[in-house]
This record gives structure tokens, C-alpha cells and sequence, in this order.
């Protein structure tokens, strides 16, 4: 009998759940693959122009021409060859899309003002997002003076 090492609960739930994908072992590119590195890039970088975001990209290359991991032909990650094209997004996707949800639930809240749970759940995502936004202006992704406003965000992802 095998024990797993105890999991970080979630953020704004109790689950501890331990389900997750998994990768193929096998790093290497497969056999069947006809893609070549260039392709691969240039790809991504139409795909960029066309105003997808980098898992957009990662699913279309997946579904579209049997890509399984951009990283294991091309060597980097989707968002770091937009980054080294000149192409990456101004706030990173996961800021991008905590800040469209909480846009999307202050315009349900101004329809449905006594949604309590929506304004309960509001104040979880925008913790998420002053959080966030705390770890990327450390990291230097963000410049130092961004700051998270409710009353500019709906500009920010529009």
C-alpha cells in the first residue's frame, strides 16, 4: 500500500483533489511527426497575429496538425517564443482571464443586484487577481505601478 504525500488545498476551496494530466515519459518527438521546428514557430506566430492567446495556440497546433507539446520540438514553451518574437501579450493569460471573469460578474451584478453569492465569489476572484498581479510586478512582468481597478478592468480585456 502506497500513501501519497499530502496535497496544498485549493485557494478559494476545500478540495485537495489530486487529479491531473500526464505528460508522455517519452520526451522525445515522435516518429509520426512531420512538423519541423520553423513550422512550428511560424505557426505560432500567424496564430498570434490572428489574436489568439498561447493556450488557444497550444490547442489548435494539438487538434490542427497533431502537436502534442510545442516544447518538446521546438524546445520552448508557446509564450516564450511569442516572447522572443516581440509578441507577448501585455498581462500574462492567466491575469488576462481572472480580470475578464470578474468583468463578467460585476456586469451580472449590475442586472442582479441581490446575487449574494455572486458578490461573495466577486471578492474571491479579485483577491486572486491583486494576488496575481502582486507576483508578477515582483517577478518584472508587470511594471511596478500596475495596479488591479474594477472601473478600468473592462477596458483592460476588452
Amino acid at each position: 500500500r502506497t500513501t501519497r504525500a499530502s496535497k496544498m488545498g485549493r485557494m478559494h476551496n476545500p478540495g485537495k483533489g489530486i487529479s491531473q494530466s500526464a505528460l508522455p515519459y517519452s520526451r522525445t518527438v515522435p516518429s509520426w511527426q512531420k512538423l519541423g521546428k520553423d513550422e512550428v514557430v511560424r505557426l505560432i506566430t500567424e496564430a498570434a497575429k490572428r489574436g489568439k492567446n498561447p493556450s488557444q495556440i497550444g490547442v489548435m497546433l494539438r487538434d490542427a496538425y497533431g502537436v502534442g507539446q510545442v516544447r518538446h520540438i521546438t524546445g520552448s514553451k508557446v509564450a516564450r517564443i511569442l516572447k522572443a518574437q516581440g509578441m507577448k501579450p501585455e498581462i500574462p493569460e492567466d491575469l488576462y482571464c481572472l480580470i475578464k471573469k470578474a468583468v463578467s460578474m460585476r456586469k451580472h451584478l449590475e442586472r442582479s443586484r441581490k446575487d449574494k453569492d455572486c458578490k461573495f465569489r466577486l471578492i474571491l476572484v479579485e483577491s486572486r487577481i491583486h494576488r496575481l498581479g502582486r507576483y508578477y510586478r515582483t517577478r518584472k512582468v508587470l511594471p511596478p505601478t500596475w495596479k488591479y481597478e474594477s472601473a478600468k478592468a473592462a477596458a483592460m480585456v476588452s
